[in-house]
């Protein structure tokens, strides 16, 4: 027992706790019931050994890869279970290893993608691989048919594909490295494609303008295939031409242009956008244009485009036009590079048109020269035949010719003596046109020097100062200064005259309102008319301008003389003036054309002019006849003027007549002459009068006598009040005339200007008055409810009104009666005389200037207060050689208080003026024997002493040039013979230190 307890203890030690198998109990000599249990031990050890042993080489071989080996032992119990377990689990292994073999060999070795192990009854961990395996299967398929599809897209040409599988590792990096080339393909066959459309377009393009020698087919064939290449919708073709100001581009050829568009189709370099792409040479492109920039219409409707784009035609610097596209889409690179390198082979093609077209018309020309030469090649060969059957003929006419030549020579001789003959005449005339002139100039001063006298002293014999001449006498005065006045205004004609046959007369053109004209007319003549119980008309027809462009004194002047000849030649029915536009049928040929023409029609009751005469009446000195002469007066002159200042205005003047019944003078006056426009606009730049004038007077403005070269600042106006009836009534068109009369004599500047106001009743007049003073008042007497008389009374209440003149109109003697006014009021009878009045109040610089009107019936009053203390005792220096001048003047000066010295030529002058330090002012004759006016001023100039002394120059010459002469010997100022008292008064005052 001890022995067999041992050896199955070390068999179950060996076995279940040492794990060595194949162990047997030996126990010897036992039978029996041990020797059963002993071989129990031993079968149960062989049993275990052999299980555990076939489980262990099953699970080696399954450890090392081997999954064909199962557990083939028989067991029972437990160990069956054991076996079952393991030979499952080898069957599941060999089953996953088998489907994982599979994928991957259909995967990784044949390619095939899309492969899934499939296992069954698995879980925990060989599910968890199984499920791995899987993944790693589907991850793979979908990166590699994804690089697959994209490959197989680029090979087929497909570019626009690319690689979108998510991806990690090198697998990403491959899938980057695949796209990026891709893109890098897909870029450059994108160049290619670009530069493939652009050479083949520029090829097609090029190719279809070869051929074509016509500018205009070629444009239209360049819109019709360029527009739609670059997917535009507008386009316009500019050629460049050479235009009348410089270099113009003009439209050829477009495309999508709407019938009714009326954008310019022709525009200078420079001007718009078209014009700045041809004179930079350079592209514009505008990507946003405004809305309304221009509209691409269709028949179903319209657009705003997006772009525009304008492209110089430019060859060898030269540009030869410009192309402008619109797109409601933007240009692209590839569109704008190809535009540009066509506009260079449309450049090349242009100028070949333009060089063929060129060289074509130099061949005709050729063409045309060759054929002329062969012409007259024929032609010279058969004159050379001729010539040489002439040429015996020639040789027997050469001694014929010679002496015929000789002939010719004598008679050759004899037109240039008669040549230097007419030279020497034409030298002749000149010269006697010039001693015409002088001759005038010296006559103007014969002439004027003794009627200055004469005028001066009968102004101062009709003013009576002294109130010691009877009414007779007054009367006498009177009729020598009418008298003394005619003639001056036929010496003002004479001389007018030779200045028009001279040349030498000026015309100052200005806009002349016809209204302000017509105004004149009425207010002067009307008058005239009334006091030969006339009826005097005056009628605008529609259509007449409403100003002119003429010089206004000239017109004037002849309208006087047509009117007053109107007057003057009719006894009963009366005088019309009509203004109305003139027909051009019925313009005469002298008319200066240029645009509208009016005509002045003055038409008369008269005792007309008979039809042989109506041509000689415009003769100088002449009139229809002796008998015309004797009854009516006049020289003769004034139609002979009318008709020669019509000539310098433009115009023309026509009569028609009939004796016995009237006559119509008609003046024809272009309403603005072209070149009057162009002289009035260069005029405007010239400095106003109201400016001051420069020292040396070269101001643009021409100087007439009593104005002073410098002013030391522009004088106030003065104000005329007129009080009568009604507004703007007869009145106050004659005051309204005064004052442009008085402004026209003085158009240098130098006079005062005039404000006239009108004022209806006494209130009105009153409130007038005492809102500014006024320097004279005109005032219609027998007004209704007697608002004049109140206006007198009241200005005789206001002692601050007492020195103010007023000139009372009256129609009867017995309203001033009536009246009784007494203090600085002038009763006037007639409008001629309200018109010298008012003239003389205007000219004068101080009321107390003017003489008191005297008339013969009138009582004679004291002598007005000619002395202020401003005059009192200056020293005055009077230089002339006429006795009869110095005397005059001195009268004249020595009735305002002055102090006169007396000097007979510039040289005693001189000596005067060095004797008597306390002279303020020398009147200077410049015609002077010994030494003239003109050398005395210079010489007085020249002392320092009197280099500031006031010298007033003195001339009888009305002819040009005598002022600005008088005014360069250094005269301060100059007055006119015969000289007018108050403008000598005003001159010497103006003049004299305060």
């Amino acid at each position: 027992l001890s022995a067999f307890a041992d050896e199955v203890t070390r068999v179950a030690r060996e076995v279940g706790t040492e794990g060595r198998l194949g162990g047997q109990a030996h126990v010897p000599n036992v039978a029996g019931t041990w020797k059963d249990l002993t071989d129990n031990v031993n079968s149960m050890a062989n049993n275990l050994t052999g299980q555990v042993r076939n489980i262990a080489q099953v699970t080696t071989a399954v450890a090392k890869g081997d999954l064909s080996q199962k557990i083939t032992v028989d067991a029972r119990g437990e160990i069956l279970e054991l076996k079952t377990t393991i030979n499952t689990m080898v069957d599941q292994l060999s089953a996953f290893a088998d489907e994982v073999t599979r994928v991957a060999r259909e995967v990784g070795t044949e390619g095939r993608l899309g492969g899934q192990a499939e296992v069954e009854g698995v879980s925990g961990t060989w599910k968890r691989l199984t499920e791995n395996v899987n993944e790693l299967a589907g991850n793979l398929t979908r990166q590699v048919r994804a690089i697959a599809d994209v490959a197989s897209a680029v090979a087929e040409g497909d570019l626009t594909r690319s690689i979108t599988v998510d991806a990690s590792g090198e697998v990403a990096d491959l899938k980057d490295n695949i796209n990026s080339m891709v893109e890098s393909l897909r870029e450059t066959t994108q160049a290619n494609q670009e530069q493939d459309w652009l050479k083949t377009n520029l090829a097609r393009i090029s190719g279809l303008m070869q051929g074509h020698r016509d500018l205009p087919v070629v444009a239209e064939l360049i819109m019709d295939e360029l527009v739609p290449q670059v997917s535009a919708q507008y386009g316009a073709f500019y050629l460049a031409e050479e235009g009348a100001a410089g270099p113009e581009l003009g439209l050829v050829g477009s495309y999508g242009r709407p019938e009714e568009d009326t954008r310019p189709v022709r525009m200078s370099f420079g001007r718009s956008l078209v014009g700045q792409a041809a004179r930079s040479r350079r592209t514009i492109a505008v990507d946003e244009l405004p809305p309304g920039y221009v509209t691409i219409s269709s028949g179903l409707g319209q657009v705003e485009p997006t772009a525009l784009l304008l492209l110089p035609i430019v060859f060898e610097e030269q540009v030869l036009g410009v192309i402008e596209l619109a797109s409601v889409t933007r240009f692209t690179q590839i569109q704008r590079d190809f535009l540009q390198q066509l506009v260079d082979t449309i450049g090349v093609n242009v100028n070949t048109i333009v060089a063929n077209a060129r060289t074509d018309e130099l061949l005709q020309e050729s063409q045309r020269l060759t054929s002329e030469l062969q012409y007259r090649s024929a032609e010279l060969q058969a004159r050379q035949e001729e010539l040489q059957q002439s040429n015996a003929e020639l040789e027997e006419k050469a001694s014929l010719l010679a002496e015929q030549n000789r002939d010719i020579e004598a008679k050759n001789l004899q037109i240039e003596q008669a040549r230097q003959e007419l030279e020497a005449r034409a030298q002749q005339l000149s010269l006697a046109s010039k001693y015409k002139s002088e001759f005038l100039a010296n006559m103007s001063h014969e002439l004027r020097t003794p009627l200055n006298s004469l005028l001066i002293l009968a102004q101062l014999l009709a003013q009576n100062p002294s109130r010691n001449l009877t009414p007779k006498q007054v009367e006498y005065a009177g009729i020598i200064h009418s008298a003394g006045s005619d003639l001056l205004q036929l010496i003002n004609d004479i001389l007018d005259l030779s200045k028009v046959e001279a040349g030498k007369m000026d015309v100052t053109p200005e806009r002349v309102p016809l209204r302000q004209l017509i105004e004149y007319v009425e207010a002067t003549f009307q008058p005239m008319t009334s006091q030969k119980s006339l009826d005097f008309t005056i009628t605008t027809a529609p259509g007449a301008p409403a100003d002119l462009l003429t010089d206004d004194s000239r017109l004037r002047q002849i309208l006087r003389n047509l009117l007053s000849n109107a007057v003057k030649f009719t006894e009963q029915g009366g005088v019309e003036l009509r203004v109305e536009p003139a027909s051009d049928d019925e313009v005469p040929a002298g008319v200066v054309r240029g645009g509208a023409v009016v005509a002045f029609r003055v038409k008369d009751t008269g005792i007309g002019i008979p039809e042989q005469q109506l041509e000689t009446i415009f003769g100088a000195f002449q009139q229809a006849d002796g008998t015309t002469s004797r009854k009516y007066g006049g020289t003769g002159l004034g139609l002979s003027i009318t008709r020669e200042i019509a000539h310098l205005l433009g115009g023309a003047v026509s009569v028609d007549s009939t004796p016995g019944k009237g006559s119509t003078f008609t003046l024809f006056l272009p309403v603005a002459r072209p070149d009057f426009e162009e002289a009035l606009r260069i005029g405007r730049g010239a400095p106003k009068q109201a400016e001051l004038l420069p020292v040396d007077g070269t101001s643009g403005h021409e100087l007439t006598a009593g104005t002073p070269l410098v002013t030391a600042k522009r004088q106030r106006s003065r104000r005329l009040l007129v009080v009568e009836e009604r507004p703007r009534g007869l009145l106050t068109l004659v005051a309204e005339s005064v004052v442009r009369d008085l402004a026209h004599n003085r158009s240098d500047g130098g006079g005062t200007p005039v404000d006239i106001i009108t004022a209806v009743g006494a209130q009105e007049a009153a409130g007038a008055l005492a809102a500014e003073p006024c320097h004279c008042v005109v005032v219609e007497l027998g007004t209704p409810e007697g608002e004049s008389a109140h206006f007198l009374e009241a200005l005789r209440g206001d002692s601050a009104l007492a020195s103010v003149p007023v000139l009372v109109h009256s129609s009867h003697r017995t309203e001033q009666a009536a009246d009784g006014s007494e203090g600085p009021l002038e009763y006037l009878y007639s409008l001629d005389e309200l018109r010298e009045r008012i003239a003389l109040h205007l000219s004068a610089e101080e009321p107390g200037e003017v003489l008191t009107l005297v008339r013969n019936d009138e009582p004679q009053i004291t002598a007005p207060h000619l002395i202020d203390e401003h005059t009192r005792g200056r020293t005055v220096l009077v230089v002339d050689d006429d006795a009869r001048n110095l005397f005059a003047l001195s009268g004249i000066l020595e009735l305002h208080g002055f102090r006169v010295l007396h000097a007979e030529n510039g040289r005693k002058g001189i000596e005067t003026l060095m004797n008597h330090p306390d002279v303020e002012l020398v009147l200077m004759d410049v015609m002077m024997p010994e030494m003239d006016g003109y050398t005395a001023t210079a010489e007085i100039r020249k002392m320092p002493q009197y280099a500031e002394l006031p010298v007033i120059a003195v001339t009888a010459k009305a002819m040009q040039g005598d002022r600005e002469k008088s005014l360069a010997s250094g005269a301060s100022d100059y007055v006119t013979k015969p000289v007018d008292t108050h403008d000598l008064i005003a001159c010497v005052r103006r003049w004299l230190p305060v």
